[in-house]
């Protein structure tokens, strides 16, 4: 029922004399965010149930910048919505009244071609694409969602020929009948994508979420002929390494660029941005905090955003949004592609070779569930023990930092000398390992859940996951008993 919500939206609006731009129909999470800075909007709502079952549906808000709404503003939103004590203090209009007051608006396909221009336009290397195009084949799903009705038509202009688009999966449909959970970071969603990708004989498999603003990934290791699963991480990192080198190779990287990462993601972003010399700027997670970075270095001029990235399979390669774009993802994975091509390598091969120039750091997540009234205090319990151990080591790994956010303290375990984190109040637990290794512990802010996040660092594939394992282990002990 998005359409019927978002059409009561803004007749709502229009009944409080706001204007308002309504979508003709469904669209892309990202293009929203576009739309309110391009129309110069104080604000933007998207209805959403993003990755959720059916049966629920989300209401995102976004602020003038087109970043999503952070503190003060959301609670002061909240507030006002709590102030209404009954339904009939709320104004209301009718769609004609709102039309003939100049109040309500429709966008149609204009918008998808200013959004189209402007993705189109940060191809890095056009020729490459245009050229390796004809051969690379690409197989995509919007797993029923918003994406195609942007990415099909994106990819066909840049000059990707051999585009497969899962049939069974293409057109939206809210009730996501071919799949139990529509979430590209579940490998369980990509079976009919991968089904279809061993018939063609693909070389890159991908997939959006239903609102288009994340992006999962399946390339084909030409030496195995097995399709290789790339993590949130993996993915954005490839495209940063991908992008950042070729801006870096053609003089056109910001002598002041920065680079967002969040305090979950991984620590391969702080050596690509070492690499180029960029700033490096680390969040709390959720996009609308990386939102805040862009808005405050666009008021002080101090920084250009390069990148940005949240190891949930979100990221934005410019400045022209300021949420993560799935579609530009898509699009910038295929350029990607087509550049490894160039160089007679797959995207896998891509992927490799950035382990071998860095070092294979590895992430993973636990995530421990507990339900229900009894599972809210469990999960408080737990972050509250683990709050006030004296921890020195984690699976052999010596502690060098303990952070924790909720109280703004940051331990250095070496010397004992107390500082900030500087970063927003919040139910955070972080331990800096030796090794470039790392822990984080926080409850789900929308699951009856305690999230683990743990990454490390190591000399080939196997090494890492052997140690990761081991951290995996360790960790969890500490949290559970």
């Amino acid at each position: 029922m998005s359409k019927e919500f978002s059409e009561q939206t803004a007749l709502i609006l229009n009944a409080n004399g706001i204007k308002t731009y309504l979508f003709e129909n469904l669209r892309p999470v990202p293009e929203l965010s576009f739309a309110v800075r391009e129309l110069g909007c104080t604000a933007g709502v998207m209805i959403t149930a993003s990755h959720n079952p059916p049966k629920y549906n989300g209401y995102k808000v976004y602020w003038d910048d087109g970043a999503q709404i952070i503190a003060p503003r959301d609670a002061d939103i909240i507030a006002q919505v709590k102030a209404v004590k009954n339904y009939s203090e709320i104004k209301m209009i009718t769609k004609a009244e709102a039309e003939k007051a100049g109040l309500f608006h429709i966008i149609s396909t204009e918008m998808d071609d200013k959004y189209l221009e402007k993705l189109k336009s940060l191809v890095l290397n056009p020729d490459i694409v245009k050229e390796q195009g004809k051969t690379l084949k690409v197989v995509y799903t919007p797993l029923h969602g918003t994406g195609n009705t942007i990415a099909e038509k994106l990819l066909k202009e840049i000059g990707i020929q051999n585009l497969y688009v899962v049939p069974e999966q293409k057109e939206p449909d809210g009730n996501f009948p071919t799949v139990d959970y529509p979430n590209p970071e579940d490998p369980k969603a990509f079976k009919l994508a991968l089904e279809l990708a061993k018939k063609v004989d693909a070389d890159i498999v991908l997939a959006t979420d239903p609102d288009a603003d994340r992006l999962g990934v399946f390339a084909k290791d030409s030496k195995t002929g097995e399709y290789m699963d790339y993590t949130g991480n993996m993915s954005a990192l490839l495209i940063a390494e991908y992008r950042i080198s070729q801006m870096y190779k053609k003089g056109i990287l910001p002598s002041n660029g920065m680079f967002i990462t969040t305090i979950v993601s991984s620590n391969l972003a702080f050596a690509i941005a070492k690499q180029y010399n960029l700033d490096i700027y680390e969040v709390l997670t959720g996009f609308k905090n990386i939102g805040a970075v862009m808005r405050k270095a666009e008021d002080t001029g101090k920084n250009q955003y390069v990148f940005g990235f949240e190891e949930s399979y979100g990221c934005l390669i410019g400045d022209y949004a300021r949420d993560k774009d799935g579609i530009a993802a898509v699009m910038a994975l295929c350029e990607a592609a087509c550049y490894a091509k160039s160089q007679g390598k797959t995207l896998w091969d891509a992927m490799i070779d950035i382990y071998e120039k860095y070092g294979y750091y590895k992430e993973g997540l636990v995530a421990i569930v507990r339900e229900g009234v009894q599972g809210a205090k469990e999960i408080q319990d737990m972050m509250t023990r683990t709050r006030q151990k004296e921890i020195t080591e984690i699976g052999g790994l010596t502690v060098l930092k303990f952070k924790d956010v909720y109280i703004d303290y940051v331990k250095d375990m070496k010397t004992g000398e107390v500082s900030k984190t500087g970063l927003p109040k919040s139910n955070v637990l972080y331990y800096e390992l030796e090794n470039n290794s790392w822990c984080c512990v926080r409850p789900s802010g929308t699951e009856p859940k305690i999230k683990i996040y743990m990454g490390v660092k190591g000399t080939t594939e196997q090494d890492a996951n052997e140690k990761l394992a081991s951290l995996k282990q360790a960790m969890e002990k500490v949290v559970t008993e």
